[in-house]
């Protein structure tokens, strides 16, 4: 099976539109949405929206820190930025998002593979994988051959042999990678809506399971449009500017 790993949407109608397609294109059958739906976007409907109607038909969808703190009453532990797009979004998603939020799950598990939005130690805690040392406590904590997940807005790739040597490398894009046997994996997404790389194109992984491989991809998209919904929604300008950059 051919399944496209989206995450850190953030948003982002067009990213993640021609994330969507790319994947179809490519053969997708099956789509895997790691959280972070909202949040620095100026699309938050459009996107929960998709991401509704992907799930109607079988797609699995997991709770982001920027979800979850959408639907959240008390104040969020974000940069001013990112505060400011959050208390913009919630006073735009209607009750049915909210609902939809609310029942998504922090983890997913199948066939030996686990989906999370941060890191598996403590999914709630929304801690980042940015090094081999946090990598290991995310990937001691499961029993799964292979980890996905996003919130660090870079791929990256770790592995984890029987002899406890971990190591870390960035994929090389549309390069399969072999996930293989007998070593434990753990693949950073990217992300699909803010990038954050230095390279403003989208990013996604596309797995094939049998046998078990990652390619992460990077899909060209409409950057000016989404900038420019972004500074007519009053939004931030800084979360307008780094869609050119990818930083």
């Amino acid at each position: 099976m051919r399944i496209a790993i989206l995450s850190d949407i953030h948003g982002n109608l067009e990213a993640f539109r021609a994330c969507l397609d790319n994947a179809r294109a490519r053969g997708a059958e099956r789509f895997v949405l790691l959280g972070d739906l909202v949040g620095y976007g100026a699309d938050p409907v459009a996107v929960l929206d998709i991401a509704m109607e992907e799930v109607a038909r079988g797609a699995i969808a997991l709770l982001g820190n920027h979800d979850e703190a959408v639907i959240l009453d008390s104040p969020s532990r974000m940069n001013e930025m990112a505060s400011a797009a959050i208390t913009w979004t919630r006073g735009r998603i209607t009750p049915a998002h909210r609902g939809f939020i609310a029942g998504l799950p922090l983890t997913f598990e199948e066939e030996g593979r686990l989906y999370v939005h941060a890191e598996a130690s403590a999914p709630s805690r929304w801690r980042y994988v940015t090094d081999v040392e946090a990598a290991r406590r995310s990937m001691q904590a499961t029993d799964a051959h292979a980890t996905f997940c996003g919130h660090v807005h870079k791929p990256a790739l770790y592995s984890l042999g029987d002899t406890g040597k971990l190591t870390g490398f960035g994929p090389v894009a549309g390069a399969p990678v072999p996930l293989a046997r007998g070593r434990s994996w753990l693949a950073v997404a990217g992300a699909v809506g803010q990038p954050r790389d230095g390279d403003p194109s989208a990013c996604y992984v596309m797995i094939d399971t049998l046998p078990l491989q990652a390619t992460w991809l990077r899909v060209p998209y409409d950057v000016v449009t989404a900038a420019d919904k972004i500074r007519a929604a009053g939004l931030p300008i800084g979360l307008a500017e780094r869609l050119f950059v990818g930083r």
